[in-house]
């Protein structure tokens, strides 16, 4: 998983826990009955054993980020023996689990999460992602529709992007540019989201869009190795070998250890 993958799941938060009525949608996301629900980070934390559980999940999840998986691991418990039923602290479980490939407890965690917090729409993205990292697109996809459709969520942009992210691992990337096209149009700033519609349309063939895609791209930051090297691939189809030579010249000065060199002085270009 390259570097523009990393990171995608959906920020972390905290809130008050959601109550209410539930119903289940043939083992997809479980909706409140009784309407949209807020994310977890809209809320405020109710009563001193929350607050404090609600201060460790957040350093926890900032320790997540940072890729400090046990410290992570660690806040998260501490917050749970403030709060036992505080669902952003398994949320955080279940993140760090996933990220260390135990695959069963982390499916456990937000099985315990959703259970207490049914229709947050940022656990939903961030299970949609696990499940979609476990090969269980399909389902992925349901989460990640229910959590841009709720009208409470303020970061739609992410659950799309993810989705495109899932259709291109099932290499649906007509779906992909649908996904990823909506996201941007949410959040033009959505660098995440613009290489991998770049990448998408460029696997259907259509390179001229392709390359207009990364100009924007690079207008809003320094190219990475991955979207350098597509950039590459995107002039040497157009047959454009001036932009060609600079994107390698890029990739041999600046990245000249990254994967994608490898495969350009090898000779790999697809």
């Amino acid at each position: 998983m390259n570097r523009y993958t990393l990171g995608v799941v959906a920020l972390l938060g905290a809130s008050l826990l959601a109550t209410g009525c539930v119903t289940t949608n043939g083992g997809g996301p479980v909706i409140p009955s009784d309407g949209a629900r807020q994310p977890m980070s809209s809320k405020p934390a109710v009563g001193v054993p929350q607050q404090r559980a609600k201060i460790h999940t957040e350093l926890g999840s900032l320790y997540l980020l940072e890729n400090r998986l046990a410290v992570a691991l660690e806040e998260a418990r501490t917050a749970l023996q403030f709060d036992a039923s505080y669902a952003p602290a398994y949320n955080l479980l279940a993140l760090v689990h996933m990220q260390l490939g135990e695959n069963t407890i982390a499916e456990e965690h937000f099985a315990s999460a959703l259970r207490l917090a049914p229709g947050d729409p940022e656990l939903f993205n961030n299970y949609g992602w696990f499940l979609c990292r476990s090969g269980r697109e399909k389902q992925a996809m349901e989460y990640f529709a229910a959590s841009a459709k709720n009208p409470l969520y303020q970061t739609p942009s992410s659950p799309h992007t993810n989705a495109g992210l899932c259709a291109i691992q099932m290499k649906d990337y007509k779906l992909a540019e649908t996904e990823l096209t909506l996201a941007i149009r949410l959040d033009a700033a959505n660098t995440l989201a613009l290489f991998w519609l770049a990448d998408a349309v460029y696997r259907q063939g259509r390179y001229a869009e392709a390359r207009q895609w990364i100009v924007q791209l690079e207008q809003r930051l320094e190219l990475p190795s991955e979207a350098t090297w597509l950039a590459l691939r995107i002039e040497r189809k157009l047959g454009n070998r001036d932009g060609e030579a600079r994107y390698t010249a890029r990739l041999k000065r600046v990245f000249s250890t990254a994967p994608e060199t490898v495969k350009m002085l090898q000779g790999d270009y697809e």
